[in-house]
């Protein structure tokens, strides 16, 4: 798993999401504004004429946040494949990395695939009234400009649910309920969770869904365990009297543990008649086939039958191979399986040779250590432990301590030499 240098965390809990708010955000995280206005005006080459960019600072509700205007003189409607070709054109020639294109391409292509199916027509035909204005194509190539200057593609990107508002609302199709229908099928389409509120008005729009749906890595209601670095407001044209009318931006680090996550399964099944030889056979099976962990439960299932939960811990690939082991071994008619991650430190066998009353012996050591260094815990082998407190005649509780002691000069030692 490639290291994570950034957390970025985009709040939409309280004025949901929209392209100005989010390119404005950006912009308030340090974003080249240049950069930013060089890339939208370079739509004229494409169609449309004398674009003017205002990026001004202004304040919502005692928040300072940062706006973006787009406007042209002369803007013609385009179908959808034309906007498709005209962001895709854009970005290509601009001095951007493969992610911010590729980016730029999935944002256009989710906008207006929605459109078309609502519509229920092809992207060539399809005549797609406020998605066919300036401001939609800057602010998608104004977007993957800023995210590519602030270094952010290769960071990892957490959203919340968004906050969609509520109510009617009146625009080219006549009077909707909030969300939008485009709005709603963005995030239908990509499973993305929305919620209602918390005002009477549209707070999540098209343009900004599909640049939301198209950069979250993961969505959380609570913040991700992270370092805050530098946050960004950014702001559309309306400010309301409830709240403010903000989506906020959090740039940060991780927070390091010293630990490390994997993902595994957990495949389970209740056994009610299955004799101790067979559970106990079985078990060494699951593990000689390469099963982490297994453990027994005690339980009491219908007809207050006692039986034994039997838990497997397994990499993800070999799911199906233990389920079927799990099945023929046992009889069971049906695995439960629960994909999860667990947090677990780094370990690493070691061998260190011991002297006790004249007896040598090789012990090896299971050493568990943080992504510090730092050592964690260091458990012998019993085998190797019992081998020599017979020899010796001494306390199995001895000899162990013994080893540890042993073991972690050793290490010392040997990290004092690196």
């Amino acid at each position: 798993m490639p290291k994570i240098n950034k957390i970025v965390t985009v709040d939409c809990q309280i004025a949901g999401v929209a392209g100005d708010m989010f390119l404005g955000a950006l912009l308030d995280l340090g974003a080249d504004a240049d950069k930013v206005v060089f890339a939208i005006k370079s739509l004229e080459t494409y169609g449309y004429k004398k674009i003017n960019v205002n990026i001004k600072q202004v304040m919502r509700k005692e928040f300072k946040a940062t706006t973006i205007d787009v406007t042209a003189e002369h803007a013609a409607k385009l179908h959808g494949s034309e906007l498709v070709e005209l962001v895709e054109n854009c970005a290509e020639k601009l001095d951007l990395s493969t992610k911010a294109k590729q980016f730029a391409s999935n944002v256009i292509h989710t906008l207006v695939c929605a459109e078309a199916k609502l519509h229920n027509t092809n992207l060539d035909d399809a005549h797609l009234h406020e998605v066919g204005l300036v401001d939609t194509a800057a602010e998608i190539i104004g977007s993957a400009v800023a995210l590519d200057d602030l270094g952010l593609f290769d960071s990892k990107i957490v959203a919340t649910p968004v906050s969609v508002g509520g109510g009617l609302f009146k625009f080219s199709h006549g009077i909707v309920s909030s969300p939008a229908p485009a709005t709603l099928a963005i995030f239908q389409s990509k499973k993305f969770p929305i919620r209602g509120g918390p005002i009477q008005t549209e707070l999540a729009t098209p343009t900004g869904a599909a640049i939301l749906v198209n950069l979250a890595d993961e969505v959380s209601c609570f913040y991700p365990a992270m370092t805050p670095l530098k946050i960004g407001y950014g702001t559309g044209t309306k400010n309301f009297e409830e709240m403010p009318n903000v989506l906020r931006i959090t740039v940060g680090e991780p927070v390091d543990y010293g630990i490390s996550k994997e993902e595994i399964a957990v495949l389970e099944t209740n056994l009610d008649d299955v004799t101790g030889e067979i559970l106990g056979h079985t078990i060494d099976v699951l593990l000689q086939k390469g099963a982490k962990d297994v453990s027994v439960i005690a339980a009491v299932t219908k007809k207050s039958r006692p039986c034994q939960i039997l838990k497997v811990l397994t990499k993800k690939q070999d799911v199906e191979r233990l389920s079927r082991t799990l099945m023929d071994e046992t009889g069971t008619l049906g695995v439960r399986v629960f994909f999860c991650e667990r947090y677990v430190v780094d370990r690493e066998l070691f061998q260190v040779n011991i002297i006790v009353e004249g007896i040598q012996e090789t012990v090896t050591v299971k050493v568990a250590k943080d992504k510090k260094g730092e050592i964690v815990r260091i458990k012998p082998e019993f085998e190797d432990v019992k081998r020599l407190a017979n020899k010796s005649k001494k306390p199995l509780r001895e000899i162990t301590e013994l080893v540890v002691i042993n073991a972690r000069k050793a290490l010392q030692k040997k990290s004092g030499s690196q």
